[in-house]
């Protein structure tokens, strides 16, 4: 059986194609057509099981309902979380969310943007990588609706939605602190982007606070694409090397598993005499014997509030004469002690 066509629906409501055209594409109230017309077109639309053709559509409107979504790792938790979240509220407003991953590679997150450009997404959410800044601005020139997370690009006038992680790994090692730690480790990743580069401020600010003085010796930055084994060894030859550590505090949760399984295999257990600290949270730290505090990133609200500064854009990127300034969001992380 043939699938109705716009043609059919309008002869069965007794309107015009445009009429019916209009409905579809949100377009009624604004047409001044009637309730009772819409209520009319909408019952037959139902009762045909009409499915708008999304190509010829977006040809027609100049939206696709898509939005591109470009993180650092989809395969990360944390990413692998708020993509999810995101892509549940964005369905919710009537939107697809497709996403792919830059593997921290400026040149993989330029062509990545060409892509969704030549796919026509009405906008963008970005966890942006040093060295895309030029693209992030064209596509301002452009006008296309753009939020960026996770990291801030503090130069660039473009709405942000961040946590405070400053204040996030400050809270952690002052609990560390309050609870007797001394020789509390940092492990880290080399990559030193605003959210990276925070993470050790906080950490560094609450030692300095509590008098305790900055060792560089328990400072480790891991290679963010070194192998398994090489992340291995070089925590191993942390804890070797400095047997006095009394506390870690891991810059990233993916880090803290490896850490983990790291002190498993040096038996070194986890007690009140050494304790670890692991930013964003994981199932694993739920379920570890015994359980690891972490420091919560608000994942859903996070999700909430890109949405919902992307929604603003779009439904006032049709108004080129208004001037939007830019929204800038910081939301405060939780620390879980268990």
């Amino acid at each position: 059986m043939k699938p109705a066509s716009i043609k059919d629906i309008a002869s069965k409501a007794n309107v015009s194609i445009t009429t019916v055209s209009f409905i579809l594409n949100g377009k009624a109230e604004q047409m001044r057509i009637s309730k009772a017309v819409i209520e009319k077109v909408n019952t037959i639309i139902k009762e045909f099981d009409f499915k708008p053709n999304q190509v010829a559509r977006s040809l027609r409107t100049g939206n696709t309902q898509t939005i591109g979504l470009i993180v650092e790792d989809i395969s990360n938790p944390f990413f692998a979380s708020i993509a999810r979240k995101i892509e549940d509220k964005a369905y919710k407003k009537g939107y697809k969310i497709s996403y792919s991953s830059t593997e921290n590679d400026p040149v993989k997150a330029k062509e990545l943007i060409e892509m969704f450009k030549s796919r026509q997404v009405d906008a963008y959410i970005i966890a942006p990588v040093p060295g895309i800044e030029g693209e992030i601005k064209q596509l301002l020139a452009e006008r296309i609706p753009v939020v960026i997370f996770d990291r801030n690009l503090p130069d660039m006038e473009v709405n942000c939605v961040v946590v405070d992680n400053f204040n996030g790994t400050y809270i952690a090692t002052k609990h560390l602190i309050d609870s007797g730690k001394k020789n509390i480790a940092f492990v880290t990743v080399d990559l030193h982007v605003d959210q990276i580069n925070n993470r050790f401020l906080g950490y560094e600010k609450a030692l300095q606070d509590h008098g305790i003085q900055f060792n560089k010796d328990i400072y480790t930055e891991i290679p963010f694409d070194s192998t398994d084994d090489n992340t291995n060894a070089q925590l191993m030859l942390l804890f070797e090397k400095n047997p006095k550590i009394d506390a870690v505090l891991f810059s990233t949760n993916y880090l803290a598993i490896k850490g983990l399984l790291v002190l498993k295999l040096i038996n070194k257990e986890i007690n009140d005499d050494f304790s670890i600290v692991a930013y964003d949270d994981h199932d694993v730290f739920k379920l570890h014997t015994p359980p690891i505090s972490v420091v919560d990133q608000p994942i859903e609200e996070m999700a909430e509030k890109i949405i919902d500064v992307l929604l603003n854009e779009l439904a006032s990127a049709s108004n080129t004469l208004i001037k939007k300034e830019a929204s800038k969001i910081i939301l405060q992380p939780k620390f879980i002690k268990r």
